[in-house]
Parts: C-alpha cells; sequence; structure tokens
C-alpha cells in the first residue's frame, strides 16, 4: 500500500513532455536533451561524485517542481550527470538540500524505500512511448526499480546495477552503473533514448521535482519524455546467465490434526536442487528456462478475511521467475495469473522485441493444479468448501501474447492460453487494444473466447447447480462449452476532470484456468467522474470529489446489483491523505433475494507525518449481506490498519490488523467476528544482510504462526536464506495452543553471468 501511493504520487504527476525553453545552457532550445558522453573506464563507484571523470560529464538541472505544484520552479537545486562505456551507462546526482537534517533515509530492503528522499531516472530505450526502464535509488544506496508499460507499472521487476549514495552537509549524492546487459534496446549504431530524471522530496509534503517541463493535463509520461542522445556502438552481443540453487529442509507435523494429544513427527532432512538458465543472444531477444524450479517462499503469503466473501481471494506473485517479463503478458481481463501454475516440474519463456511488434511465449507443466473457476455469485468451491482449490492432477500450460505498438502510446494485441489435462482442457484467445488520443483520452477494451472440457471428477468438485440458463453444470463431469468475455473502457485522465466508461460482460460458461476470472454470467456498466482542485493555501496540496455508479445484470436479464458512490478526498501536507465515501444507492440481488438500503460508509487514511512512522486506516461502517444460504442483512463493520514505526534507519517494526464483525440487523444474532493480526520487525545490517521475525495471528481459525528468517542478498538473484516456520493450532481449553507444523530450511542460490 505504501509503495503504491508512494509511487503513483510520482508517476501520476509526471505526465507530459512539453515544448520549452530550457534554463539551462546544456539544453536544446526547443526541447529537452542530454548527451551521454563515452568514457573508456569503469566509473569507481563512492556515491561522491569522486571519480574525475565525471567533470566530463554534461550537467543538466531539474528545474520544476510538479507536485503538488504545476511546473514552478523546484525547491531545491539538483543536477544530473551521465557518462558510459562499453559496459555501463552511468547517472550522477548531485541533490542540494538546504536543510540536510530532514532528509528522509533508511537502510532498509530493495524495492522498500519510496517513502524516503530518492533520485530517479526513467529510460525509453526504444524510445517508442511504449515501455521503460524506473530505476530509483535513496541517500544510502538502496535500489528501488521497475517496468512501465504505457501508464502500467510493475514494481515486481528487478535487474542488476549498483548504486552508491553518500549524505553531505549540503544534500545528498548518488551513483548508478546499470550493466548494458540488463536493458534491452536495439540494434542500432546510434541511439536516442526517451529519457526522465526526477527527485522525491518528501517533507510537509510529497514534493516531485522534474528535469521536464510538463503539461499535467497529458497522462502519458512515455510520450513527452527528453531525448538522451549520445549514445553509439553499444554492444549487441549474447549473454548468458545460469541461476543454480541448492536447499535443504526438514519438516514436521501434528499426527492427528483433530487431537492435540496425538503427538509430532519430524521428517527426514530432504534437499533440493534446480536451475534457471537465460540466454540474451541480443537485445531483442530473450530465452529462459528453468528445470526443477524452487518457488518455495521464505515469506509466507499475508493472511486475508475469507468470512462472508464467495470469491476466490487474490495473492500477488512472488516468484522471479514468473515476475520476470510478466508486464508483457498482462491485459485489461486477467486471463493469465502465473500463481495458477503451482508447483512445475520445469518452465521455459521467450521473449522477442523486434521494433514496434513484442511477442512472448510461456509454458510450464505443473503438479497438483490449482483451480479458480468463475460462477455468477461466486468462484465455484471444491467439495470442502473451498474456492480456490489444489487438484492432485498435472496440466500443461501454454501462454502465447502477440503485442503491436503503434503511434503515441497505442497498440494492438492477442493473447492465446491452453491448459491440458488428461482428457481435459481450458482454451482461452482472444484480441485486445489501446486507442491513446487527443493528449487525454484513451479507449481500450479486449475480447476473449473460452472453450472448456471439464475433468471428470466429482469426488474433487460435485456442485449440481447449472451455470446461468445453461445446461451445463458446475460439477467435474465431463461436459464441454464454449463462453465469452469481452470489456471496452473509453476515459479521459487528466489534472483537473477526468472521466471513464466500462462495459464489462462474461458469459455464464466463461472461464478461464491460466488467468483470475472468478465471476461471469454478467453485463455491466460501470461510469466514473472525477474532479480534482489545487488551492495552493499552505494547508491542502489538492482536494477533489468523484462519483461512481454502476448497473448490472445477468444473462436472464435480471437486474443484479446498482449502485451510486459519491466520495470526497482531501490531500493535506504533512503527507496525510484522507477520503470519504458513501454507498447512497447499493441495492442487490443475492441468492434469489432482493436487498435495497445496503447503505455503508467508506474511509480511509494514510499519512506519513515523519521519517519514522508511517499509518494507514481503511474502514467501510454500515450495512453488508450476509453471504449465506439463506443470505440476510447484517449491520457491522470491515477495518485494517497498518502501523510502520522506525525507531532507528535500520530497524523497522510494522503491525497490521483486520477486524471483520456482522450482526443480523434484524434478530442482533452475531454472525461472525474476528480478527487477523500481524507483527513484522526487520533489522536491516546493510543493503544486502537483514534479519527478520514474523508473528501472525487469524482469530477465525485460531491459528497463530511464528517465521524467523536470516537474509544475505548480494543482489536481487544471488541470495543466502536460513529460517523456519512455526504454526500452531488453539484447541481451547485444558490444551491452549499445540504446535501443528513446523519446518527449517537453507537455501543457496548464486546468479552466474558472463
Amino acid at each position: 500500500m505504501r509503495r503504491t501511493l508512494a509511487i503513483l504520487a510520482i508517476l501520476a504527476s509526471v505526465v507530459s513532455r512539453s515544448a520549452a525553453q530550457a534554463s539551462d545552457d546544456t539544453s536544446n532550445a526547443t526541447k529537452f536533451v542530454i548527451r551521454a558522453v563515452r568514457i573508456h573506464r569503469d566509473i569507481d563507484l563512492t556515491g561522491k561524485l569522486t571519480d574525475p571523470h565525471w567533470k566530463l560529464a554534461q550537467r543538466v538541472h531539474l528545474d520544476y517542481e510538479i507536485q503538488p505544484g504545476n511546473n514552478t520552479p523546484a525547491p531545491q537545486k539538483t543536477t544530473v550527470m551521465v557518462l558510459y562505456n562499453s559496459r555501463y551507462i552511468y547517472f550522477g546526482y548531485d541533490c542540494h538540500d538546504t536543510e540536510p537534517s530532514k532528509i528522509r533515509a533508511h537502510v532498509t530492503q530493495r524495492d522498500n524505500a519510496f517513502d524516503d528522499d530518492f533520485v530517479g531516472v526513467i529510460m525509453d530505450t526504444y524510445d517508442d512511448h511504449q515501455r521503460a526502464y524506473e530505476v530509483f535509488e535513496n541517500p544510502f544506496g538502496v535500489q528501488m526499480d521497475g517496468l512501465r508499460n504505457g501508464n502500467n507499472e510493475d514494481m515486481s521487476f528487478d535487474m542488476i546495477w549498483r548504486s552508491r549514495a553518500a549524505i553531505n552537509d549540503s544534500g545528498y549524492t548518488a551513483e548508478m552503473a546499470i550493466p548494458f546487459a540488463s536493458l534491452r534496446f536495439p540494434a542500432e549504431k546510434i541511439q536516442n533514448w526517451g529519457i526522465e530524471f526526477i527527485r522525491n522530496l518528501p517533507r510537509e509534503s510529497r514534493i516531485q521535482i522534474s528535469w521536464v517541463k510538463l503539461n499535467l493535463n497529458n497522462p502519458c509520461l512515455l510520450c513527452q519524455m527528453g531525448t538522451l542522445e549520445g549514445l553509439k556502438g553499444l554492444q549487441s552481443t549474447g549473454s548468458t546467465e545460469v541461476l543454480p540453487y541448492a536447499m535443504a529442509l526438514e519438516s514436521g507435523n501434528i499426527n492427528d490434526n483433530s487431537n492435540p494429544t496425538s503427538g509430532f513427527s519430524n521428517g527426514p532432512v530432504q534437499g533440493r536442487f534446480g536451475v534457471g538458465m537465460k540466454f540474451v543472444p541480443n537485445p531483442t531477444l530473450s530465452l529462459e528456462g528453468v528445470v526443477n524450479p524452487d518457488f518455495s517462499q521464505v515469506e509466507s503469503d499475508a493472511a486475508q478475511i475469507s468470512v462472508n466473501n464467495t470469491f476466490a481471494l487474490f495473492y500477488p506473485e512472488k516468484r522471479p521467475f514468473f515476475m520476470d517479463g510478466s508486464d508483457i503478458f498482462s491485459t485489461l481481463i486477467q486471463a493469465y495469473y502465473s500463481r495458477t501454475i503451482n508447483d512445475p516440474i520445469a518452465a521455459a519463456k521467450v521473449v522477442e522485441k523486434t521494433g514496434p511488434l513484442s511477442i512472448a511465449y510461456l509454458g510450464a507443466e505443473d503438479r497438483n493444479s490449482p483451480f479458480i473457476v468463475a460462477g455468477e455469485e461466486g468462484s465455484v468451491a471444491d467439495n470442502n468448501g473451498n474456492n480456490a482449490f489444489l487438484s492432485p492432477f498435472r496440466s500443461f500450460s501454454n501462454i502465447l501474447r502477440a503485442r503491436y505498438n503503434f503511434g503515441l502510446n497505442s497498440y494492438v494485441g492477442a493473447l492465446a492460453t491452453t491448459r491440458n489435462f488428461t482428457r481435459a482442457h481450458n482454451y482461452v484467445g482472444g484480441l485486445d487494444w489501446s486507442l491513446f488520443f487527443d493528449n487525454s483520452y484513451t479507449f481500450d477494451g479486449q475480447f476473449l473466447f473460452s472453450n472448456t472440457r471439464e475433468l471428470n471428477d466429482t469426488n474433487l468438485v460435485s456442485d449440481p447447480s447449472y451455470f446461468g440458463n445453461t445446461r451445463f453444470t458446475k460439477a467435474f463431469d465431463g461436459q464441454e462449452y464454449d463462453g465469452t468475455g469481452f470489456l471496452a473502457r473509453f476515459r479521459r485522465l487528466a489534472r483537473t476532470y477526468s472521466f471513464s466508461l466500462t462495459y464489462t460482460d462474461y458469459s455464464p460458461t466463461f472461464q478461464a484456468q491460466d488467468g483470475y476470472v472468478y465471476s461471469n454470467d454478467l453485463r455491466m456498466l460501470d461510469m466514473i467522474h472525477s474532479l480534482e482542485f489545487y488551492p495552493n493555501d499552505g494547508l491542502l496540496d489538492n482536494w477533489g470529489v468523484d462519483m461512481e455508479s454502476a448497473l448490472q445484470f445477468d444473462y436472464q436479464g435480471a437486474r443484479k446489483h446498482e449502485y451510486i458512490i459519491p466520495d470526497f478526498y482531501l490531500n493535506l501536507i504533512s503527507q496525510t491523505n484522507i477520503y470519504v465515501s458513501y454507498m447512497l444507492v447499493n441495492n442487490e440481488m443475492f441468492n434469489s433475494v432482493n436487498f435495497t438500503g445496503v447503505n455503508r460508509w467508506n474511509f480511509s487514511l494514510y499519512s506519513v507525518p515523519t521519517s519514522s512512522i508511517s499509518l494507514s486506516l481503511n474502514a467501510a461502517v454500515g450495512r453488508f449481506i450476509y453471504r449465506a444460504d439463506p443470505p440476510a442483512i447484517g449491520r457491522g463493520h470491515d477495518i485494517s490498519a497498518e502501523l510502520i514505526v522506525k525507531p532507528t534507519d535500520k530497524l523497522s517494526v510494522t503491525f497490521d490488523y483486520s477486524r471483520s464483525r456482522l450482526s443480523n440487523i434484524v434478530s442482533g444474532q452475531l454472525l461472525f467476528d474476528g480478527y487477523i493480526a500481524r507483527l513484522v520487525g526487520i533489522y536491516q545490517f546493510n543493503t544486502k544482510l537483514f534479519v527478520r521475525l514474523i508473528g501472525q495471528y487469524d482469530e477465525f481459525q485460531k491459528e497463530f504462526e511464528i517465521d524467523p528468517l536470516f537474509s544475505y542478498k548480494l543482489n536481487a538473484f544471488t541470495i543466502f536464506y536460513a529460517g523456519s516456520t512455526h504454526s500452531l493450532q488453539g484447541y481451547g481449553e485444558p490444551y491452549g495452543f499445540v504446535q501443528t507444523g513446523r519446518e527449517f530450511f537453507i537455501k543457496l542460490q548464486y546468479l552466474l553471468r558472463d
């Protein structure tokens, strides 16, 4: 949540390049241009800009405040330099600060310093306004990187690069060395890249400083960046990466979960080995494969409250093989969701980009394949009541993606996915598009066709009900059927007034088993209007009002849901954001019962008042539908909160708390009440070494978990882990909490790169 808000604050503001006269005499008179100067040896990175080669570099200044100001003069001076040699491109930053004691900086994990001061570069290496690398660094040299595709970001992207930074009496300096082997760029002798430099200055407000003067009514950043020129003779020879791993683990479990006195048994120590390989013969082609990959996670998924939720929960991807290059597989309808590939025996991936055309393929053979089966009022559950569930069957999945970019931030694409079992399958294919025009408007959409032949195993799913008014049951009884999915959206994104109009249409038998499509049998129209104001009064950075309304029908013509939600938000100084909305109209049909007046308030707060504290709060209070058989109206609340305390620049303690409660509005009967609490303590010795302790209690399940971990991470891929997980179940009196599971593990993974 914190990282998302921070990066949105930057990149929702950095939105357009304008033709303005630069105030620095090193810039072109009509546009923003910086020339990279070639050197003939590697820079000695100290973080202090002490290498004499920096004196050869051209300098540009970041002159414009673009958040909360609108191209107003930058409050602090920032100078950027660019050098390169045959192996690296170098960026140097000199960040002057008239109050250096207010610099916010922490030694933390990679990609976790977006609340700090930081500097960064955004590089569109093809200069085609479609895709760009985002590379950021805080005053302690903590790295943050991501991949931007149009107006979407993938901050799970990692690459190998070097960084150093140092705080001084007048601010701080920072250096980056990015290997050309980590980047993809055209195989041309002379290259121009789109480029933008930014600085994040979190004080009373989160101030964003830009090199380029921007038209903030244009949402397309990549269309309007400055230009980096002077790159000549970049090597496009092949590179090879080998990523072997070895791990050992020992697991133990209670002998009988239903009997707390049944004893505990430890299993034997097990070893596991595997290897991944990546070959990049030239900057346009990447080939990657893994054999017996280790996709175990050293950090368990944070528990989510699932009570009264009829749809499959979403969990983010954390596995490196699937995160790398995931942006190219992303579409409006999430027909590919990498966690539907659970435990592959082997997997392979190919990505080719030639000019405006990108083609990508991913294939994997999976053990114990999971299922998310879409239904009208909830994801179809297995015979144990799970809305997302594992099967004992193997599957083979193929995902093929093609995308052709044209114009300014526009494209057409195609996606095909196949998932094959023995005598069962799910095939999905279709087209998608995005058309950007008139500097503010986008029309995008996607159409998909699916063909499904179910497994014939009612021991797994035996639900006899039908998909809508079709003759096909939800049971896994070997039936075969087709389906369609369609989504179209027209929107305007601008500084003051924005809107979107979205139409969604999923037929009752549309299934995407390689994706995260959890509902179907719907036709829905959704509209949002937004007005934003910038008073510049010293108290408010900006404020705004929104109005969202929607109307949803099923394929039989029944009105399933309608709502109108006005909301109001304030972005105050002290980096405090407040949001309030009210479900003015909320009528829904569930389980053939019409519920009207399901009104409730929604409130959220996000604040980073000091460098040491950040907090967030989300609450929904009022009426909810109790989604049982029979359903009922209840009064209650859903609350989630997070408090992060950083008492030193190396210690971080995070407390998360979620609670859900509902009582029958007529009888007053308590329907459910419970919470999940999670405490995470991290001590970061330096940018590579940390220890962490996680404690989590789930009152709904009466489960307690403790996970200690020691980690040394030389870079994003070379890592050593040693840790354990401990699960305890509450059995009540007289037993209390009894350990039901335990695992000890060590893992070593080392990246070999030519």
